[in-house]
């Protein structure tokens, strides 16, 4: 596996224990190309600045990369392929962004589910369409922020292949996964099947 990354955490930024801090540790020691979301907020999200800074991450890739998001950032990437979307249908679209190769979204979370934090209310009303790029969904069988069938319909709408990794609380820090080794080897896999990337508008 060796397409370049793009980090997207979740609400409060993954912090130094988080697989995905983790992961970014390891591919940066092996000189992988890898970016991490930086919004200006990590605790009070704004979805209007987390879609600019995705924006920013893509252009500063600067080629296709494999989305690795977690919690919070998997609505953002819905949100931000909604937007880009309606840009193209309205030729306002920048040419420059950077290409997306296929996502990788661990723990989707309910936004109307009594966990949600109420700090993360922009990111509600979250699009169902199809997303454009091959997509696997990772979920927990007791995700607190999440449960199997709201995972499952996301899966469905944005039309993404499904996994679930087990009893696994929100695949965050909490659940002591160290470099969760069960996940590396699922990237690693969705990886190796993705053989060309996708601009916006070609589907799949």
């Amino acid at each position: 596996m060796q397409n370049p990354i793009v980090i997207l955490p979740g609400i409060g930024g993954s912090g130094d224990d988080h697989w995905q801090s983790i992961w970014e540790g390891r591919w940066r020691a092996e000189n992988r190309k890898v970016v991490r979301l930086s919004p200006p907020n990590w605790d009070e999200p704004r979805l209007e600045d987390w879609l600019a800074a995705l924006d920013e991450a893509l252009k500063h890739i600067g080629e296709p990369a494999v989305l690795v998001a977690h919690s919070l950032s998997c609505l953002l990437v819905a949100h931000w392929v909604a937007k880009r979307m309606a840009q193209r249908a309205a030729k306002r679209a920048d040419k420059a962004w950077g290409q997306v190769l296929g996502a990788f979204l661990v723990a989707v979370p309910d936004p109307g589910g009594p966990a949600f934090p109420s700090q993360a209310a922009s990111f509600q009303s979250v699009p169902r369409d199809p997303l454009p790029f091959a997509t696997l969904l990772v979920g927990s069988q007791n995700d607190p922020y999440g449960s199997v069938d709201y995972v499952n319909r996301c899966a469905r709408d944005w039309r993404a292949a499904c996994v679930m990794a087990g009893a696994l609380g929100h695949i965050n820090t909490a659940s002591n996964l160290g470099d969760w080794p069960q996940g590396q080897n699922l990237l690693t896999a969705f990886c190796a099947g993705l053989t060309s990337h996708c601009h916006f508008g070609k589907g799949r």
